[in-house]
């Protein structure tokens, strides 16, 4: 019995999704590192008005307790130039306002890419040249999240950080759109049109009914059979 071409597309993406998705938690530092570079990059050359410094790897603090709970190498630190009362209660105490932000919630295009692309029927080289322009644009993709979060992190979560987005004339509004677009629509979204993009030969094969080619006429039959029965 013959495998159609889709069970077969489906079958090795359900065997290769899981791995995939198993190699980028196993080796998230290595994968959020690229982000966090480009994250640094933009926000410091950018807004260095806003933002003083990113660092790879923050800590995860218990809120109530203070005490440290675990480091993530993953994670990132933003330091930001913003001065905001750390005492809420009593005597005031300003000092910069740094934050947390962790870039895989972002990156999880990368697996689903790379799934896909192992699990459709490639050559070797044709394979790999994919997956590496892949990540590419999806850690550009993961990093537009991330700096969108930045924003929203100090322009709607801190009372200071919303004056200081209105003394420069930023769009609040703008600042949340941006963190929905990067946080529901584009992770989802641009593994599976970069997927279509890179593979539509497959993509036109899938679709195909499977008899298509064998209930077109063939042309050249119909008219020796009319020239016979004339």
């Amino acid at each position: 019995m013959t495998i159609s071409p889709l069970r077969r597309f489906m079958l090795a993406a359900a065997l290769w999704l899981p791995f995939a998705f198993f190699l980028w938690f196993a080796f998230r530092a290595q994968f959020a590192w690229p982000v966090v570079q480009v994250v640094k990059a933009v926000l410091l050359h950018l807004w260095p008005g806003l933002y003083l410094d990113v660092l790879v790897g923050a800590d995860e603090i218990n809120q109530a307790s203070g005490q440290l709970i675990a480091h993530h190498a993953d994670w990132m630190q933003v330091n930001s130039n913003v001065l905001y009362n750390a005492v809420r209660d009593g005597a005031p105490r300003y000092a910069f306002f740094d934050f947390v932000v962790n870039p895989m919630i972002y990156g999880y295009s990368v697996p689903l890419f790379a799934g896909l692309v192992m699990a459709t029927p490639l050559e070797k080289w044709r394979r790999l040249a994919q997956i590496g322009a892949g990540l590419a644009v999806l850690w550009l993709v993961q990093a537009f999240g991330v700096v969108a979060e930045a924003f929203k992190v100090l322009g709607l979560q801190l009372p200071e950080g919303t004056a200081k987005m209105h003394e420069l004339g930023y769009s609040l509004e703008a600042i949340a759109l941006c963190y929905q677009f990067g946080y529901l629509i584009l992770p989802p979204l641009v593994p599976a049109v970069l997927w279509i993009l890179f593979n539509r030969p497959f993509i036109e094969e899938l679709t195909q009914p499977p008899h298509a080619a064998a209930a077109e006429p063939n042309r050249e039959t119909a008219v020796e059979t009319r020239q016979q029965g004339k």
